[in-house]
């Protein structure tokens, strides 16, 4: 069966194929501009506070409770790893926003990061990479997790994340690719813009889980850290983005839309 060749496989592949689902699911996502020029807006801030709700129950029970059980099988204080992995990770998309010129929303006219000449349209697709990498990242160390046989971590259970997160990853891609199209570029420009922003997914995700299988003590820092910097896109852009054009109510119905999605199908496949 499928569902065996898949197990045998070597943890870094899976976290590879993993990856290249959530890009395939990004570049479906991507795909609506071939169908439409412009998406309403209160359908769009739904769809992005559904990304933000998967990301924060993804970030729990993908990865900080794992970190914490890892930490408590080690003989270490249960939640410092967890903690000063979580920190890290936020850290570290903080200095990615400070080095990295970008745009985070397509309603902001002032870019972050070092002053630059680039596009409008190269600072939007900059932004949604740099806040792919902890997805994948996140994807990969649930791989390494299960590959090492940490407590209840499981393939069908990092199935589930990639899954979740690749239905995360759909309206970033729509978010992406229709407004490049509302300012004038072609279907296929816009379309390549919303997909490759998440190439770097499967690339973080094979990372992931080649640190975390050849030093197995960073485990609970690995998946703190990938929860920390999840935690940090969601509160920086996410949640702000979907509520700064009004419909917040329908936002926050998203949020909890996808935070329960993404409950089920970690509890249930986990």
């Amino acid at each position: 069966m499928l569902m065996d060749w898949f197990t045998e496989l070597n943890p870094s592949i899976q976290a590879l194929f993993g990856g290249l689902l959530t890009w395939g699911l990004t570049a479906l996502g991507a795909s609506i501009v071939f169908f439409f020029r412009r998406i309403n807006q209160s359908v769009m801030n739904m769809m992005l506070g559904f990304a933000a709700g998967v990301m924060i129950a993804a970030s729990f029970w993908s990865l900080l409770a794992p970190a914490i059980e890892f930490s408590e099988q080690n003989g270490q204080i249960s939640w410092l790893p967890p903690a000063i992995g979580f920190l890290l990770g936020g850290f570290f998309i903080r200095l990615l926003d400070f080095v990295v010129p970008h745009l985070d929303s397509n309603i902001v006219e002032e870019a972050e990061g070092p002053k630059t000449g680039l596009s409008k349209t190269t600072l939007l697709f900059l932004a949604i990479t740099l806040h792919n990498i902890p997805e994948g990242l996140a994807i990969g160390v649930a791989f390494g997790a299960a590959g090492i046989g940490l407590g209840d971590a499981s393939i069908v259970g990092a199935l589930g994340l990639a899954i979740g997160i690749g239905l995360q990853n759909m309206p970033e891609g729509a978010a992406l690719s229709v407004p490049l199209r509302g300012e004038g570029l072609s279907r296929l420009k816009a379309f390549n813009y919303g997909q490759l922003s998440a190439i770097v997914e499967p690339i973080a995700a094979v990372v992931g889980a080649a640190a975390v299988l050849a030093i197995q003590p960073i485990m609970p820092y690995a998946l703190a850290f990938a929860a920390g910097a999840m935690i940090f896109v969601v509160v920086e852009q996410l949640i702000p983005q979907s509520q700064a054009s009004g419909s917040k109510d329908l936002a926050t119905l998203g949020l909890m839309a996808g935070f329960t999605v993404m409950m089920i199908l970690d509890v249930a496949l986990g």
